[in-house]
């Protein structure tokens, strides 16, 4: 249990630092409206800053929504299920789903990441953040941190079921 407190903690911190991200990138999409609207101004790089913004706000702080149990779940059965049924498919969820499922995006995405990293990739759109490579990072740091997460989850559900027979 101290180890899916330590993941829970790590994936806590990372929420809430993220959830900032929200705040700036409303902020910044502000200023654009306003900057193009009032005074003409347009910025390719501001607006493609709100992309990297909102992609890392939902890409690092998805492990946080796993770890509160906050992503969404169509529960026709589910509900109606007793705790311990839950636990199951949700163990089954876990191993049969989300694990597989993470581990062959961050398999088949490495090699366009590493070629990011190695080449420094550029701009998406011209006079954008000569950046992509830091965006494309998003995708094995989001599989990461949801694999660790999932590792969480599965030794508490598996705790509580060997504590509730």
């Amino acid at each position: 249990m101290n180890i899916a407190d330590r993941i829970d903690a790590f994936a806590r911190l990372t929420g809430m630092t993220v959830r900032w991200l929200a705040l700036g990138m409303l902020l910044l999409q502000f200023t654009i409206v306003v900057s193009r609207y009032a005074f003409g101004v347009n910025s390719i790089a501001l607006q493609e800053l709100v992309l990297y913004l909102h992609a890392s706000f939902f890409m690092l702080g998805a492990a946080y929504t796993l770890s509160i149990d906050g992503h969404v779940r169509v529960d026709i059965f589910y509900a109606s299920l007793s705790e311990r049924r839950r636990h199951l498919v949700d163990i089954f969820g876990h191993l049969f789903f989300l694990i597989p499922s993470m581990s062959a995006i961050l398999f088949w995405s490495w090699p366009s990441v590493r070629n990011a990293w190695a080449i420094r990739e550029g701009a998406i759109s011209v006079g954008g953040l000569p950046a992509s490579f830091l965006l494309k990072t998003l995708i094995p740091a989001f599989c990461i941190l949801i694999l660790v997460q999932s590792a969480s989850c599965l030794l508490r559900l598996v705790l509580s079921l060997k504590e509730n027979g």
